[in-house]
């Protein structure tokens, strides 16, 4: 590592501290230019290209802070995001969690500080107040840090490397996203849009299946699944370091696990095992339901287990997921400061059962979609797993790149 060289990132860079124009003024706000804040950081994503709000023309005129070039580097600097760190491509502003560099590209490219920045997480965490209620990290601190660069050369080959991996893993992510609206189209074109009566017009063929909707059984949410509601965790800690697995908890469901998810005993009855595929519905605080895409787990409470031994996993989760928003409301409307439902509230929620040959003709349009997105999310598991080996090594130099490739 002889011509690597230890720079403070206000070395290699202008560092930007961002913040947010007055609420009070409307005028501000438009479509112009993106806002970008750590709610538009995406787990999976590289690049931040979008967000939920916008400045208008005004408000960049009036904003006292910097606009950031494209492939600036943004990395989340208090709270719980801490350590989150996305390239920007196209000009964009910035709420005051984030600090951003504009890279000197004599010095580094965005794509290999990204990476060292991704790789430095928990040395942003402890410089943020390990223990403190909200942590954080302030201009000067940040500035102070330093990372290991080599040369512009193997900086693009070392990013070139872990940049193929990402795009990989990216569009496994946004096939999945393709793949679930593609079945939850046809569920909704069988079961929930409004079918149009008989018309004398109709052929006797076309009437018969129009009017045989009115074979379907009506059953209630939970006679369709099995709803299992986790343990309560903190009664099973580890016994020892192997034998232990992450508790599921609402949080977990929403961003994965981090190194404050807490752990628990294998020792438990094998049906409170979660494995990637297995359909999770968040019934208390942050409602939800979601096909789990991440490591083998324990089922926390306030998560329910979905499953059935007679119908088909697309089945029940779209009869889940189409109930959501009304359970989501039910629970909104408690008195409590963590709204949750009732098993009540399943066996109100009606569900529409088509004659046995019909669900398999179903069946056979959907299940292979749901199939292919369970393979995915474990390839994106290996992926990723992949990624998080190689990271260290290589942005230390212990895996050494050049364009010829690894050594």
């Amino acid at each position: 590592m002889s011509e690597w060289k230890d720079l403070r990132i206000g070395d290699i860079g202008e560092v930007i501290t961002g913040k947010t124009p007055s609420k009070n003024n409307p005028e501000e706000w438009g479509t112009e230019m993106p806002f970008i804040t750590p709610s538009d950081y995406k787990s999976y994503r590289k690049f931040a290209n979008s967000s939920e709000r916008k400045l208008s023309r005004a408000g960049i005129d009036r904003f006292s802070n910097k606009v950031l070039p494209q492939n600036s580097v943004l990395v989340t600097c208090i709270g719980s995001d801490m350590g989150k760190v996305v390239i920007n491509k196209i000009p964009v502003v910035t709420n005051q969690q984030i600090n951003s560099i504009i890279p000197n590209t004599d010095i580094i490219t965005s794509d290999f500080l990204y990476y060292q920045l991704v790789n430095i997480y928990d040395t942003l965490r402890v410089y943020g107040g390990d223990g403190t209620a909200v942590p954080i990290v302030n201009k000067s601190d940040f500035e102070g840090i330093e990372l290991s660069l080599p040369l512009i050369p193997e900086q693009k080959a070392i990013a070139g490397v872990l940049s193929s991996l990402d795009g990989k893993i990216d569009l496994l992510h946004r096939q999945n996203k393709t793949l679930e609206a593609m079945a939850e189209t046809f569920f909704r074109q069988w079961f929930i849009e409004a079918k149009p009566q008989p018309s004398p017009n109709l052929s006797q063929r076309e009437r018969n299946k129009i009017m045989k909707d009115e074979s379907w059984e009506e059953k209630p949410l939970d006679e369709i699944a099995d709803f299992l509601n986790g343990l309560a965790c903190q009664k099973y800690p580890p016994k020892n370091e192997i034998e232990k697995l992450h508790v599921l908890k609402i949080k977990e469901l929403r961003n994965g696990f981090t190194e404050n998810s807490d752990w628990a005993s294998t020792d438990i009855a094998n049906e409170y095992i979660i494995e990637n595929g297995d359909v999770i519905f968040s019934w208390s605080g942050s409602l939800m339901v979601k096909i789990w895409d991440g490591e083998k787990c324990i089922l926390n409470q306030h998560l329910f287990k979905v499953a059935s031994h007679n119908y088909p996993k697309w089945f029940y989760y779209f009869w889940t997921k189409h109930h959501l928003e009304k359970f989501i409301s039910i629970a909104e409307s408690k008195s409590t400061t963590m709204g949750h439902i009732k098993r009540e509230d399943l066996s109100n929620s009606i569900v529409l059962i088509p004659e046995e040959t019909e669900l398999k003709e179903m069946d056979n349009s959907i299940s292979p979609i749901l199939d292919k997105i369970i393979i995915n999310n474990r390839q994106i598991r290996t992926l990723e797993k992949l990624r998080g080996t190689l990271l260290p090594k290589l942005m230390s130099g212990e895996v050494r790149v050049n364009p010829g490739g690894m050594k």
